[in-house]
């Protein structure tokens, strides 16, 4: 039987398990069930005898102190696990997560239930690939196999986890041995990922300035977050098992720049603390012999380094940059690095020791701040001669006023990628395509927020609030293929009532035909707070439809613009009315393109050279119930008017004055005379009483907000 390992790809989309309050108790057959809640801080200690290292059993709740920054806490919960009480699983299958998994003899996947893996040793094996030299990767997987085949005990359940191009499930957790060794042996040969540190990570040329050395460290630094963010995924699809996990992580080395990755860094610690997961870093370059001349992937060294030392010590710095993130992962989430030996063993030995037998302590911290400030944790106990080992703190979750940009820019990307749909703040999203070529659209997207979701603070005589818009289009085939990412700063005249209207962004995209996924993500950067919106729009290939239309924009605003786009006639911006609701005191402005209508037949005058014309015939029809209420004069086209796009742009007007108040189906004749071909789309809107006012004011920025149909639109540029 095994314990599955929840999906890491993306971990974003894991949701942790709500949890009681109540602490664990044990049951009269022996198993208990260990739960936690989002508050719970829960960390493992390992009690042994200050003289022979034994491990010290039969300590009970009583007998321990918890203190949080030197105050002491109430233990929530209290729970000892030793692999020597734990129930064998010998019925080893996977769970189907893993992409090389394989079922047992029946080809059903078995599951262990949470109780099942009580007292059993949790162990994750993870090889940074991208890494990993040819001889490194052969020495862990030598050592791995050999752990596996002497050294795994019953107790013991292990899964693999792999990072290349991508984060896969190798392996779930298993007692098979047979399935280990075979898939961990599938790692050997791997080539270069592509990932490794740029050639000036470790460069020795630090006297050289006589030529050119490309800047490789904004590429080192993406590479150091994508791996503390593996790690970090990892940590959140172990959320939801309770018991005490260790990785062993490895690496060739992670480097960082400063503190371009401490937020990564920090992220990647506090969701292994929060897993109970520790991290046991193994540096598989393993016992070093630091040159001054450097080695083979470095040039020769010019100047005086090589003599005097500088060299030597600029290598030697290096090293030990690449080896300081791996330690900060280890001590911080009570696990262990290994360095400088060619011998892994230690590194297993070390885990198994320490998961053997643990007294797993829960509580509720006393400080309610959400400041993501790190606590130290200090455990004392009352038995003489008694050494406790324990993780020495762990970070404080940290609202959204007390988090930074890093980590707001990364909750923004998590949530874009996140399979479940934020739903804090309202948010609606509408797209439309104009055609530009045979082989491109025109894809204007608007969002809509309502005012009184958005907490507005007065500053001066405005009222304020800034959005963080992203947004991303995702093909068929799930590749990303286009990204939208603003920050929309609304400072407004309290006169407005911004509050009871709603903010419109626009933004656009330009594509080719095909079948796309929309997905975009609005905060608001108050309390944080945010909402999405997903949506497909289809780009048509042209060419075999008869009346070839592009999306039909209504609006009951026109503002004037310079911006070179479909959306703009003679200076006028149509802003798009997603809603599809007006005033009577409105007008309900219509624009749509026809693209490559068919050409009237030459008359006999004609002169030569010169094409003949078109007629498109248009009207509006505007029902209610079954009875047509209102119909717009037939517009007829009988030439192109949209240079260089073979199109024809078609604007109605309708004053909505004499309607009365409630819904109408609207439909558009559009019909192409000369080529006898014709289309009536239909679509609804709602018509409503006059607003007390209306005006239009431009806020700082450049964008425009709008008191028309009830609503405030803020637009910007267009972007290609």
């Amino acid at each position: 039987m095994v314990a599955a390992l929840a999906v890491l790809l993306p971990a974003s989309a894991q949701i942790a398990a709500k949890a009681s309050d109540a602490p664990s108790q044990n049951s009269q057959g022996g198993s208990a069930v260990f739960k936690m809640n989002a508050d719970l801080v829960l960390t493992n200690v390992v009690a042994r005898d200050a003289k022979t290292g034994e491990l010290v059993q039969g300590l009970k709740q009583s007998d321990f102190s918890v203190y949080e920054n030197g105050k002491q806490q109430k233990i929530s919960s209290f729970d000892f696990q030793s692999v020597d009480m734990a129930t064998p699983l010998n019925d080893a299958t996977v769970s189907g997560l893993a992409a090389g998994g394989k079922t047992g003899g029946s080809g059903v996947a078995v599951v262990a239930r949470p109780e099942d893996l009580r007292n059993h040793r949790l162990i994750v094996m993870f090889f940074d690939l991208t890494s990993l030299q040819p001889e490194d990767l052969d020495r862990s997987v030598d050592a791995a196999k050999e752990f596996l085949r002497k050294k795994m005990q019953a107790a013991d359940l292990v899964a693999l986890v792999s990072l290349s191009n991508t984060l896969k499930v190798d392996q779930d957790f298993t007692a098979d041995r047979d399935a280990l060794i075979n898939e961990v042996g599938v790692y050997n040969g791997t080539q270069g990922q592509g990932f490794a540190q740029g050639a000036n990570g470790n460069t020795n040329q630090v006297e050289d300035a006589s030529d050119y050395t490309p800047d490789e460290s904004e590429y080192n630094d993406v590479n150091t977050d994508r791996e503390l963010f593996a790690l970090r995924a990892i940590s959140k699809s172990l959320e939801k098992i309770n018991e005490k996990k260790s990785l062993l992580f490895f690496s060739g080395g992670i480097s960082r720049d400063g503190i371009e990755n401490q937020a990564s860094l920090r992220a990647a610690v506090n969701a292994a603390v929060r897993a109970n997961l520790a991290i046991y870093s193994v540096d598989t370059r393993g016992l070093q012999a630091v040159s001054p001349l450097g080695d083979a992937s470095t040039g020769s060294v010019r100047g005086s380094g090589a003599y005097n030392g500088g060299a030597l010590a600029n290598n030697m710095n290096s090293n030990f940059a690449t080896q300081e993130v791996m330690a900060t992962l280890s001590s911080d989430t009570g696990g262990k690095a290994f360095f400088d030996s060619n011998d892994f063993a230690p590194a297993f030995a070390r885990v198994q020791r320490d998961t053997s037998a643990y007294y797993a302590i829960g509580f509720h911290s006393a400080n309610p701040a959400r400041d993501g400030r790190y606590r130290k944790l200090t455990i004392k106990v009352n038995r003489p001669g008694v050494k406790l080992e324990y993780r020495p703190g762990y970070y404080a979750p940290a609202d959204f006023q007390h988090s930074g940009k890093e980590d707001r820019e990364r909750d923004l990307e998590e949530q874009l990628t996140s399979d479940l749909p934020a739903t804090d703040m309202a948010v609606y999203l509408d797209a439309m395509y104009f055609r530009l070529d045979e082989n491109r659209f025109y894809v204007p997207v608007s969002l809509i927020v309502p005012g009184s979701q958005i907490p507005f603070v007065r500053g001066g005589d405005k009222e304020k609030a800034t959005l963080d818009v992203i947004g991303d289009v995702i093909d068929e085939v799930k590749r990303p293929i286009g990204r939208a990412r603003e920050t929309v700063k609304l400072n407004l005249d309290p006169s407005i009532q911004a509050r009871q209207k709603n903010i419109q962004y626009t933004t656009s995209f330009n594509l080719p035909p095909g079948k796309y996924h929309l997905k975009f993500v609005v905060r608001e950067n108050q309390t944080g707070r945010m909402g999405s919106f997903e949506a497909d729009i289809a780009l048509p290939e042209m060419k075999k439809i008869p009346l070839k239309m592009s999306s039909i924009v209504l609006a009951s605003l026109r503002k004037p613009s310079k911006n070179q786009s479909p959306l703009v006639r003679e200076g006028q911006e149509y802003v798009p009315n997603i809603s599809h609701v007006f005033r009577r005191d409105q007008h309900l402005f219509l624009l749509y393109e026809v693209y490559s209508p068919a050409r009237e037949k030459p008359g006999d005058n004609q002169p030569k050279g010169k094409k003949p014309g078109i007629s498109l015939l248009s009207s509006l029809e505007l029902i209610q119930g079954s009875t047509k209420v209102y119909e717009t004069p037939v517009v007829q086209a009988k030439a192109i008017n949209v240079d260089g796009r073979d199109a024809v742009s078609i604007e109605l007007d309708v004053p909505l004055s004499d309607l009365k108040p409630g819904p109408y189906v609207c439909q558009l004749n559009v019909i192409d005379d000369a080529g006898g071909s014709f289309a009536f789309p239909r679509f609804a809107v709602l018509v409503k009483e006059p607003a007390a006012t209306s005006q239009l004011v431009m806020p700082a920025g450049g964008s425009a907000l709008s008191l028309e149909s009830g609503s405030a639109a803020a637009s910007t540029a267009a972007k290609p």
